[in-house]
């Protein structure tokens, strides 16, 4: 018989680093989209903090890593989504249901860590930073690997042998980085604006794929 007690809660200790994490994160945050991720300083986050650059590093690597630290978030989320989709959906299909979860589920996802407006803006600064937007890019290669190992998974598929997955999932994130920079690019900075977006766009992959648009 498993032992199913819940995980003991954390300690005062482990409380207080992720209460100072979290300050840290939510102060880089607000400075970035106040003033621009590259005029805002490391020392300007410790101080809205109060505490020592050394704490700062403690917890992150760099400016780059606490500027995607919420996006690590909602990536993350995204991908628990996915998961947890119906086995008899289809790949384009689960992906579809799981942004779309994961849109109407992100204030859930981040409403311990930053408030949910914040993030949007920092998305927003991502997309038009350049030195950010190339890291985004990388990223997004990183997770489109992680992504298309996940629905070979599901349809039981080698992933090495079946190039499907992977085409699924360059189609998929291609409507995702397109919907990405128009929302970020308009007026409406809205959840559900950039949500609607991706499901317009999303319905559109089929018909642009097709052999002939006449």
């Amino acid at each position: 018989m498993t032992d199913e007690r819940p995980a003991p809660a954390p300690g005062l200790r482990e409380r207080k680093k992720r209460r100072t994490r979290d300050a840290l994160l939510r102060a880089a945050l607000l400075l970035f989209v106040a003033h621009g991720y590259e005029r805002t300083t490391v020392d300007e986050i410790t101080e809205a903090v109060d505490v020592s650059q050394r704490t700062f590093f403690r917890y992150f690597a760099n400016k780059e890593e606490v500027a995607f630290a919420a996006q690590d978030l909602v990536e993350s989320h995204f991908l628990a989504a996915l998961r947890n989709r119906p086995p008899s959906e289809g790949p384009l299909a689960a992906l579809r249901g799981a942004v779309r979860e994961a849109w109407d589920t992100v204030e859930e996802a981040l409403s311990d860590v930053v408030p949910v407006d914040l993030y949007m803006r920092t998305y927003r600064l991502i997309e038009s930073t350049p030195a950010l937007l190339a890291v985004h890019l990388r990223r997004s290669t990183e997770l489109e690997e992680r992504i298309a190992r996940l629905i070979a998974e599901r349809e039981g598929l080698d992933v090495e042998a079946d190039p499907r997955p992977r085409v699924a999932v360059a189609a998929f994130s291609g409507v995702m980085r397109v919907t990405g920079r128009l929302w970020g690019q308009g007026e409406d900075a809205s959840i559900d604006a950039i949500r609607d977006m991706t499901e317009a766009y999303l319905d559109q992959i089929g018909p642009a794929l097709a052999a002939d648009w006449h």
